[in-house]
């Protein structure tokens, strides 16, 4: 297939359109480079540097060629930082989506792959499968729960079939890519830089949720893993007109776990300073991925959160600086 790939200079998006090349389809990444590295974007796309809010520019690169499916990784995706400022996420993941899907469907495309999240969920105490109570607690979760209703839409008026992956904290790292956000929030690099001395402490950010230590509770999927289920998705949809699953490892670790795990892995001492309660965030957060498994013989291969955080200690020592 022709493959149209959104946001494929950053770490979900560029490790997917990798897979996609090795897979033999042919891509074309789309990237603003706001977030996104241009050292990430593999050899061999086609690669178009302009937002998705550059209307006359993503209409030509749709137009461009004849493209089968768009999978849709360009999005703001701090939590923390929606609860702070809503509108640019509204802006970017919302009303930017909206666009592309809209763009998508006067292209002819019939195939659209979103890379979604667990945030569209009530926090809980059991695994969160697919009938899960929706209920997002921060404005990133609702940009994306908004743009799922808004696919579903446009399956049912124009026949665009589409999947949406609501995953749980992709983590870790594949051969020669990594996570490198600026500025690093995500707790795993976080910590890992810590280890690496090149930040002094890592945060904890509430100690009081109803947890046994206290700290909040996700779930860990490692890239490849995600990637995988990207590609199953992507392939079924020539049956399925509408697919939504749950993408983790069905384990939960707590943040001080994750702490701890990462300490052991690196042997080095990673200091913690606790902090309150940021607004948005969900005491727990655990995936039943029970329906892509049964569905599409999704089956991941990294469950280890020793093993996740190991691949992601391998690269950041492999690249102190990121793609930089």
């Amino acid at each position: 297939m022709n493959i149209f790939v959104t946001g494929g200079a950053g770490y979900i998006g560029s490790a997917t359109a990798e897979a996609l090349l090795k897979a033999g389809h042919s891509v074309t990444v789309y990237d603003s480079l706001v977030t996104g590295h241009r050292q990430a974007v593999p050899e061999g796309v086609n690669f178009i540097q302009a937002d998705l809010s550059d209307s006359r520019a993503l209409a030509g690169a749709l137009s461009g060629q004849k493209f089968e499916a768009v999978m849709h990784f360009a999005a703001f995706i701090e939590a923390g930082e929606s609860m702070k400022d809503p509108g640019k996420f509204l802006r970017n993941n919302l009303v930017n989506s909206i666009a592309l899907i809209e763009a998508a469907v006067k292209a002819g495309v019939g195939r659209f792959v979103l890379s979604s999240t667990a945030a569209v969920y009530q926090s809980s105490e059991s695994p969160l499968n697919e009938e899960s109570t929706l209920g997002p607690t921060n404005t990133y979760g609702y940009t994306k729960l908004a743009v799922e209703q808004t696919l579903d839409w446009y399956r049912q008026i124009y026949g665009l079939h589409f999947a949406a992956l609501r995953y749980f904290n992709a983590s870790g790292a594949l051969p020669g890519r990594g996570e490198a956000h600026q500025p690093e929030s995500h707790l795993i690099p976080r910590v890992l830089q810590v280890a690496l001395g090149q930040a002094e402490n890592a945060y904890v950010f509430g100690t009081d949720y109803p947890t046994p230590d206290g700290t909040c509770i996700r779930d860990y999927i490692h890239i490849g893993d995600l990637v995988s289920a990207h590609i199953l998705a992507l392939g079924a949809l020539g049956e399925r007109d509408k697919m939504i699953y749950n993408i983790g490892s069905g384990q939960g670790y707590s943040v001080c776990e994750v702490i701890d795990t990462a300490s052991a892995v690196s042997g080095r001492a990673i200091p913690v300073i606790e902090k309150e309660r940021r607004p948005g965030d969900s005491a727990r957060l655990v995936a039943s991925s029970e329906k892509i498994r049964r569905e599409l013989g999704w089956n991941p291969q990294h469950d280890s959160l020793k093993d996740i955080i190991g691949s992601a200690w391998k690269w950041h020592n492999e690249h102190p600086h990121g793609y930089d």
